[in-house]
């Protein structure tokens, strides 16, 4: 009998990994504890680091969990200031990826 990886890993979701920006500002479906629901994205990778708009508190979120809570975007970030920070800059965007301008 053959195992293949296939067998033992999860599926794959059918919707695509929810796009998001630096600085987009989003409302989950649960109110924090001081009152607020929008929520400031200020960090990207397989956790996201949001800031609550309203007591300032910062929480580190698995991307998936996100996805779940997500009620909608309030606000979206700027695209270029993602992509000098993930490195993804067309190269005549006059942004360089090493932190620098």
């Amino acid at each position: 009998m053959v195992i293949h990886a296939s067998d033992t890993l999860p599926a794959v979701p059918d919707r695509p990994v929810l796009d998001l920006l630096l600085g987009d500002v989003v409302r989950l479906r649960k109110t924090h504890p001081c009152g607020g629901d929008t929520w400031l994205v200020d960090r990207l990778g397989a956790d996201i680091g949001l800031r609550c708009e309203t007591c300032g508190r910062h929480v580190l979120i698995e991307r998936a969990t996100l996805e779940r809570r997500l009620a909608g975007f309030v606000e979206r970030g700027d695209p270029t200031i993602t992509a000098a920070i993930t490195n993804d800059a067309p190269p005549d965007a006059g942004i360089r990826g090493d932190g620098a301008t």
